[in-house]
């Protein structure tokens, strides 16, 4: 098909096709425009913010060694990334951060597929649920540390206690809205119980659930840095550990350096769990 408009229309731009002869005709030029599409809008914030902060530099408003600007906080993360210590502090704050994601994610799916399931926990702990999502995890803390000491076993704790109820949440969310005609569907051709579940509402439920999931990993991360801000374990180097000496050596261009290095893991998943959403939609003809 293409062929045949390219002789039609000689010398002509291919943007100036329409329908189904512009999607053949695109190929790695619709897709180069796509891409820089969704680029430069990020590309633009990232110049204003960094513009914004030299001008804040530049204003006086604090001394250099308060807040520095931009250019010695990006050499000093440049520095850090070439020091095995960096890299190690990551490695050990991304396993925490991971094996207590992965836990949350196995209690949270459980618990909110029983709590959808059933009226009577629905009607107990629905509320409990949500509620626990709305504390703040740093609350938790303190109980953490009496029951755990100073240990891992807090970190996880607190971290468990952040993500479990949001990715419930949103697995509850997402069977509320499967849509009761899908639901009659799957009972005239046979499902019921677990099967149900299994292959009708589970599948119809799934966007909601990633977007629980994303939810509960944001919450996951944020109770990992409070804690690791407030545990220090012996030889366990970690991004919040180093945030907590760089404070206390008064070294503001390191802290800013870590803080930039823990919004671009943060910023990294979210790619991660946007790239799973956007197939997801485009796996059920929602997006193109």
């Amino acid at each position: 098909m293409a062929l045949e408009v390219t002789e039609r229309l000689p010398g002509r731009d291919n943007t100036e096709l329409r329908g189904l002869d512009a999607l053949d005709l695109g190929g790695s030029h619709q897709r180069s425009r796509r891409v820089w599409q969704a680029a430069w809008p990020k590309l633009a914030a990232i110049v204003l913010a960094l513009g914004a902060w030299q001008a804040v530099v530049l204003s006086g408003w604090k001394p250099s060694y308060l807040l520095p600007g931009p250019l010695p906080v990006f050499r000093e993360l440049g520095h850090q990334v070439t020091t095995g210590d960096f890299w190690k502090a990551v490695s050990i704050t991304m396993t925490r951060g991971l094996v207590g994601f992965a836990i949350a994610a196995v209690i949270g799916l459980v618990l909110g597929v029983v709590v959808s399931r059933s009226r009577v926990l629905r009607a107990a702990i629905g509320s409990l649920i949500t509620g626990l999502q709305t504390m703040p995890s740093i609350a938790w803390f303190p109980l953490a540390i009496l029951l755990f000491q100073l240990s891992e076993q807090a970190i996880l704790f607190v971290i468990l206690i952040g993500a479990v109820p949001s990715i419930a949440n949103g697995v509850i969310g997402g069977v509320d809205y499967v849509p009761p005609l899908l639901l009659r569907a799957g009972r005239n051709i046979g499902a019921s119980g677990l099967s149900l579940y299994r292959h009708v509402v589970l599948p119809a439920a799934l966007p909601s659930i990633v977007s629980g999931l994303k939810q509960g990993w944001a919450f996951a991360w944020r109770s990992l840095l409070a804690g690791e801000l407030l545990v220090s374990i012996a030889n366990r180097p970690s991004l919040g550990v180093f945030l907590t000496q760089s404070r206390e050596l008064g070294d503001t261009t390191y802290m800013i350096a870590l803080m930039i290095a823990i919004l671009a893991i943060g910023i990294a998943v979210d790619a991660v769990f946007a790239s799973v959403d956007t197939g997801l939609r485009r796996r059920r003809g929602v997006t193109a």
